[in-house]
């Protein structure tokens, strides 16, 4: 079994690149071999990428490329079942990625796959009546009546009061924070991962204050650049079937863009 994580320079799996890569090879007879290394990813690691896992393109620049690591990798991996969190999703299919970057094709015929964040999801189910036997302890009467489901979230938020009174928080930034208090303004601080630029997040606002997608293939990009680069894009939102309060916004960044452009003589 090898129970592995990657370091990347983003998360889309078709276009990013592995920027370390860490393995615990646990064999047969309890035996474990332990294999981490930093990868030259051959491509800018983005600022705020390194402001997550701390590896920086100075980091990197001295370290082998993933081609170069791949053969004694497959050798490592050799006979391996693999084993992460959200590797299902992520981890696996972007080491695969790699490897056929690499001209190496990495059979998984045979193997057998463990996502512990799966496992952790379905034997804790983030459901209303899940939140409300945890948080409460007592079992959701008429669950999914809607004044039923009203009353046991207020008596969730209640209880989460009392049991986060004080308690410490550690963003993925580093920065510790005590967040659950009894105020409104820093709970709804607290309630997002990300500032939305639109309702439903498919907008986001990064560290400038610009709006940026959070979804597609221009996930990350600031909405007026790829606006005024393909302006198509902007006809086909507005076609396709995105919230008509998503489409607002979106027309709004594309008349702010069009005026800031606009040339006064």
């Amino acid at each position: 079994m090898a129970v592995f994580d990657l370091e990347t320079t983003g998360v889309n799996v078709g276009s990013d690149r592995i920027v370390e890569i860490s393995i615990i090879k646990i064999n047969p007879d309890g035996k474990e071999e332990v294999f981490t290394r930093r990868v030259n990813p051959g491509i800018p690691i983005p600022p705020e990428v390194t402001a997550i896992h701390g590896i920086s393109d100075e980091d990197v620049k001295n370290e082998p490329l993933f081609a170069e690591l791949a053969p004694s990798l497959v050798q490592f991996l050799a006979n391996c079942d693999m084993g992460g969190y959200n590797s299902n999703k992520f981890d696996v299919p972007l080491l695969v990625e790699e490897f056929l970057r690499a001209d190496i094709d990495f059979d998984l015929k045979g193997r057998r796959f463990i996502d512990v964040q799966n496992i952790f999801h379905k034997m804790e189910p983030r459901t209303l009546k899940a939140a409300y036997k945890f948080y409460c302890s007592r079992d959701l009467e008429n669950a999914h009546s809607a004044e039923a489901d009203t009353r046991a979230t207020y008596e969730i938020l209640l209880s989460q009061l009392d049991m986060y009174e004080d308690v410490e928080y550690t963003s993925n930034d580093g920065k510790t924070s005590k967040p659950i208090v009894n105020d409104v303004k820093a709970l709804h601080e607290f309630s997002f991962h990300n500032r939305n630029a639109d309702l439903v997040g498919h907008l986001i606002f990064n560290k400038k204050n610009e709006e940026i997608f959070n979804f597609g293939k221009y996930k990350g990009k600031t909405v007026e650049e790829v606006f005024n680069s393909e302006p198509s894009y902007y006809d086909w939102m507005m076609k396709a079937d995105f919230p008509l309060s998503t489409k607002k916004v979106i027309t709004a960044i594309k008349l702010r863009g069009f005026n800031n452009s606009s040339v006064k003589i």
